[in-house]
């Protein structure tokens, strides 16, 4: 729960840097679990928008919206992390290809040592900040 709420609080909107697979998984894992509730509870109370197939749960669309801006800089800063580009992330626009590509690069391992995203956060305990030059 340390590295979901790190996220939100510290790093919303942080596109630089790097970030551990610990911290993007239990982000990742928080967020469904948060997801699923919700899920239930607009279903539960008939919270929706919408008929038929496309109808939109408003609580979890709200979340959505609200967590939208800190997963996308999670995923470039753990794209970092591996040694890549963030821009990497538009793989997801692809079906079904970029999503797997990505699930790939999200489970690498830390690229050792410093990159040019700065120093590895797993040698320096926690995300690392981006470099000053």
């Amino acid at each position: 729960m340390n590295e979901y709420m790190n996220v939100l609080k510290h790093h919303y909107a942080d596109f630089k840097g790097r970030a551990r697979r610990r911290e993007y998984w239990m982000f990742v894992l928080v967020n469904f679990i948060i997801t699923v509730v919700l899920t239930t509870v607009d279903s539960l109370a008939g919270l929706r928008l919408g008929e038929g197939p496309q109808t939109v749960g408003i609580l979890s669309a709200v979340y959505a919206l609200a967590v939208l801006i800190p997963g996308l800089a999670l995923s470039v800063r753990r794209l970092h992390d591996t040694g890549r580009s963030g821009w990497w992330v538009l793989l997801a626009l692809v079906p079904i290809v970029g999503a797997i590509v990505l699930l790939v690069f999200y489970v690498f391992e830390s690229q050792p040592g410093s990159n040019k995203w700065g120093p590895n956060p797993k040698e320096h305990g926690g995300v690392a900040a981006a470099p000053s030059w």
